[in-house]
């Protein structure tokens, strides 16, 4: 899919250009505080064609954060992690990614400076968000990168055979650990998937606004496929994994201060690099409310 572009009313122009891997596109031309009907509509659409969307030099307050991500749906309240439920003073929408510690000594966000691991946002919920923002305010000279994955190129790369094993299974999402590996605040840990808190969702799950089949996985530990055996629940959930974190569908994005990165919560997974604990990043996200991920 090649570059595309629009004019709003006073004639400035957005112009969507694709990465050029399984997903992502960069949009140019826009300002995140000042847009017009059709400029929202065509990054909605071009939101839905390509999973990911990157706005560069963005100076947005929170409230302009807010603003922009409430044209998508209604805002979930930042979720409770290691630190307990970490936010924006007077933006209880605004969940706080960052390692950077307080006066306190208690950091002022989540996940730490280590690898956040391939996961879906939020997906140990019934009802998950359907996309997620965020902002980056301040970032590490190198490090942190972030990777995203095609869940739709996930579920078209399956063989044929292991297509239709999987259809019809249901899989456990984990609400125990956050992606950082941190036990989640007011949470009783266990490494036994069938008793951790989470939710069942379809493992095919068919996406509602573009109608494409996808794999619906969330993240690797304590996941728990409904039916089987541990044993045979593993081995087939690191069969599946294996065709859902190649480089060959995955985009890497390479942070800068003022970039917004806006994705799918429901076609992409996504994974971050680490970077030295002795550097700062502050990044501020927000979330859409979604629905039950419907089975394909």
């Amino acid at each position: 899919m090649g570059s595309a572009a629009i004019r709003n009313s006073a004639g400035d122009e957005t112009i969507f250009v694709p990465t050029g891997a399984a997903l992502g596109a960069e949009v140019h031309g826009v300002d995140l505080r000042r847009l017009d009907d059709a400029q929202f509509a065509a990054i909605y659409r071009a939101w839905l064609d390509h999973s990911v969307l990157l706005f560069r030099g963005q100076a947005l307050a929170d409230a302009d954060l807010i603003a922009f991500s409430r044209r998508f749906g209604g805002l979930d309240f930042a979720p409770v992690q290691e630190n307990g439920r970490v936010s924006v003073e007077g933006f209880p929408e605004l969940y706080v990614v960052s390692n950077v510690l307080g006066s306190d000594g208690v950091p002022i966000g989540s996940l730490g400076a280590g690898e956040a691991v391939w996961h879906t946002d939020m997906s140990y919920l019934p009802q998950p968000p359907k996309a997620s923002m965020l902002f980056s305010l301040e970032v590490p000279a190198a490090g942190g990168d972030t990777w995203f994955s095609s869940m739709y190129s996930a579920y078209d790369s399956l063989p044929a055979a292991l297509r239709l094993r999987v259809e019809g299974l249901r899989v456990k999402h984990d609400g125990t650990f956050n992606s950082g590996g941190f036990v989640r605040a007011g949470v009783t840990p266990t490494d036994d998937p069938r008793t951790s808190p989470g939710t069942l969702h379809p493992l095919v799950c068919r996406h509602p606004a573009t109608g494409r089949k996808l794999l619906y996985l969330g993240r690797r530990r304590n996941a728990y496929i409904e039916g089987l055996g541990l044993a045979e629940s593993d081995a087939l959930l690191d069969e599946i994994w294996a065709y859902a974190t190649v480089d060959s569908i995955s985009w890497r994005h390479r942070w800068r201060v003022g970039d917004l990165v806006l994705w799918d919560n429901r076609a992409t997974m996504h994974r971050r690099d680490p970077f030295d604990a002795s550097e700062r990043r502050v990044m501020h996200r927000t979330q859409i409310k979604g629905e039950a991920p419907p089975a394909a």
